[in-house]
């Protein structure tokens, strides 16, 4: 690799290839590989903030409402998300980690059986049905244990969501996956995907992105080792200021000539561009932190903050709301304060338009 790659050309070529000509929402998602889910609402979830900047037109919901008719499935690939047909298949049959009892399996079967015979069902449907009760969940509050085995068998792949309802996921019988006759090339296959998506990559989060592999496909565990080495030995990559980047196949970012956009982004706290963590520090010189979770005393930068991209930095970050009709944004910058001149001005002003038209106020 020539000398001429630069952290500045990989931070350009990060942005350019994320931030790809805004098209339809399945070739966006196609592209993508895989994007990201999560339930918070500030101001929409992130998987909308995410493919607003890449669909045409988009608004948020837009893939809620669409989903059904698309050829796509929602599920675990490194993350929860929404992920093409043919990856989902890569992944099943899957294998979970943990066996279920003869009761629960027995449990499992009278639950697919009602699902079956109705077709698609909302959770309250079979909570109704059953009354499984309650049950303790990871963060320590109670929660139906209908919800909780649905969720189980979803991942299992004995149900899929066939669309959702405010949110509420709505199940249908899943669909019978043939077992792959080679393992390590489905694998291999299932790291491309993420390689793409989040691409390029520091050596040590390309590994622990293999690492997060675990939770798509469980059965494979055992051959992740084997998939990290032949990753980094079959991915094009160059050494940078003293870190080891990869990237795809067929992609050189040393020869590429990206030229900043002139546009200004609010992020999703799990945009492709910002997702690393460790890559964002090499690239801007600081520390963002999803704090949604974090106790509102010790929150640094508020609950939802969106990193604020500008050209080819990401200076600061906004939290936004929208409340009976209006847009509410509060910036905040690295540097103590915004860019001064016109230019940032006017791109911010232009990105608060969109943000207006992709919540429909």
């Amino acid at each position: 690799m020539p000398s001429t790659l630069t952290l500045a050309k990989l931070r350009r070529y990060a942005i350019a290839r994320s931030l790809f000509k805004p098209t339809t929402l399945a070739r966006a998602i196609a592209r993508l590989g895989f994007v990201q889910a999560d339930p918070l609402r500030a101001p929409a979830r992130a998987q909308d903030l995410t493919l607003r900047h890449r669909v045409d037109g988009y608004r948020a919901g837009d893939l809620e409402r669409r989903y059904a008719r698309l050829a796509i499935e929602e599920d675990f690939f490194v993350n929860y998300g929404f992920v093409p047909r043919a990856t989902h298949s890569l992944m099943h049959p899957r294998t979970p980690r943990t066996a279920w009892s003869k009761a629960r399996a027995q449990q499992a079967q009278a639950v697919l059986d009602f699902v079956g015979e109705r077709g698609v069902v909302h959770p309250r449907e079979v909570d109704a049905h059953f009354a499984h009760g309650k049950v303790r969940n990871w963060f320590g509050g109670s929660g139906n244990a209908s919800t909780q085995l649905l969720d189980a068998m979803h991942y299992r792949g004995l149900l899929r969501i066939a669309r959702r309802e405010g949110g509420v996921r709505l199940y249908a019988p899943g669909v019978a996956h043939a077992p792959t006759t080679d393992p390590a090339a489905a694998l291999d296959e299932l790291v491309d995907v993420a390689v793409r998506k989040y691409a390029p990559l520091p050596a040590r989060s390309l590994g622990e992105l293999v690492s997060h592999l675990r939770g798509g496909a469980p059965q494979w565990a055992h051959l992740r080792g084997a998939a990290l080495q032949g990753a980094k030995a079959r991915l094009p990559h160059a050494e940078v200021e003293g870190v080891v980047w990869y990237w795809p196949a067929g992609e050189d970012p040393a020869l590429r000539r990206d030229e900043p956009d002139p546009a200004l982004r609010l992020l999703a706290p799990f945009d492709p561009i910002v997702w690393d963590r460790r890559r964002f520090e090499l690239f801007w010189g600081w520390a963002y932190r999803f704090e949604a979770y974090t106790p509102a005393r010790k929150r640094v930068r508020g609950y939802y903050a969106l990193p604020l991209l500008w050209r080819d930095r990401v200076l600061g970050w906004a939290n936004v709301s929208a409340n009976d009709g209006q847009l509410s944004i509060d910036t905040g910058y690295v540097t103590g304060f915004a860019p001064r001149g016109p230019a940032f001005r006017s791109a911010l002003d232009a990105e608060i338009e969109r943000m207006r038209s992709f919540l429909s106020l």
